[in-house]
């Protein structure tokens, strides 16, 4: 099969697309092949090894101290089984689709095995591939802060980097749960965001939202520039910061917060549930969350794909089409 591998950690240049064998599956496991896969910040930040302040180390220690220990990265994939181990019952030879390998990665290929019982769920007949692929590493990451900063109908909710893959999906399921949601993002990505469902859009290259005067319940930082110390005038009694990306002193300095304030600062990792791919699939075929689809490259392209992600520039996801679907 073919893959798309990085032996070593650097900019996209470090990929090359190599033949390699196609994987069998275990007892347990499935073998998928995979149509579509996609491109994240998190393949970034792997590739490159550019994380936030504090977690060098740990990444290192995560995925590799001198080159990754998977080469192949993405987290996303949409496709049919292709085989099945003895012991599995849940899927079927031929059956579409999604799923999510988190940490674990390996998507940028054919083909990928996985157990049965991971984060695998079948892809409503509705929904096409690039859809579902894009549901995941956004959508799982939101549900997961939302879900903690015990969000409701009527709050009011900020979401700083609303553009990107997790801040498109924040403002619609926060949307979908009856809150008002402010975005703010470039003045480019204005329509999209209030076509998202969002009430208000600031752009941030003309206004500050932490000097305008208005305060949320929740506060949403996506990107990792709205600290504390930037939101704490922002955020009403009571209110909640939600680090989606944040350094270690950020995430120290939340737990002070937390512990001394009547605010609240949420940070760490993302929990990913196999429920919440089954729901984000129900709100896809009801129309309640569409994942935004920025670019689409072939297999070919991934090494552009990864350019593109790299410049920061993205909307939403990045899809890479990886075989014919026919």
């Amino acid at each position: 099969m073919k893959a798309a591998v990085a032996e070593r950690y650097g900019p996209p240049e470090v990929l090359r697309i190599k033949e390699i064998a196609t994987p069998t599956p275990k007892d347990n496991e499935i073998l998928i092949r995979i149509h579509v896969t996609t491109v994240t910040s998190a393949d970034w930040r792997v590739r490159s090894q550019t994380v936030p302040t504090g977690f060098g180390l740990i990444m290192r220690l995560v995925f590799g101290l001198r080159k990754p220990r998977q080469p192949i990265l993405g987290s996303e994939l949409a496709g049919v089984v292709a085989a099945i181990g003895r012991d599995v019952t849940r899927f079927k030879v031929g059956e579409r689709v999604f799923a999510f390998s988190d940490v674990g990665m390996g998507c940028q290929a054919e083909y990928i095995v996985l157990p049965q019982d991971g984060m695998v769920v079948p892809t409503p007949p509705e929904l096409t591939d690039e859809t579902a692929a894009a549901l995941c590493f956004g959508g799982t990451t939101a549900l997961d802060f939302l879900r903690r900063g015990k969000v409701q109908r009527g709050d009011k909710v900020m979401v700083n980097g609303a553009s990107g893959a997790v801040g498109t999906a924040v403002v619609q399921l926060a949307r979908h749960v009856g809150a008002e949601v402010t975005g703010v993002c470039s003045g480019a990505n204005i329509d999209l965001v209030r076509s998202l469902g969002a009430a208000h859009v600031i752009d941030y290259t003309q206004a500050d939202f932490s000097r305008n005067g208005q305060t949320y319940d929740l506060i949403v930082d996506t990107v990792g520039t709205a600290p504390f110390s930037r939101c704490r005038r922002s955020l009403k009694d009571g209110g909640r910061l939600l680090l989606v990306l944040a350094g270690l002193p950020e995430m120290l300095q939340g737990l002070w917060v937390s512990l001394t304030s009547r605010h609240t600062v949420i940070a760490g990792p993302a929990a990913v549930k196999l429920e919440d791919l089954r729901h984000l699939a129900t709100l896809a075929e009801a129309g309640e969350f569409q994942p935004v689809i920025d670019r689409r490259y072939p297999f070919e392209q991934i090494v552009e794909a990864h350019r593109y992600v790299d410049s920061g520039r993205k909307k939403g996801n990045v899809i890479i089409s990886v075989r014919n679907q026919a």
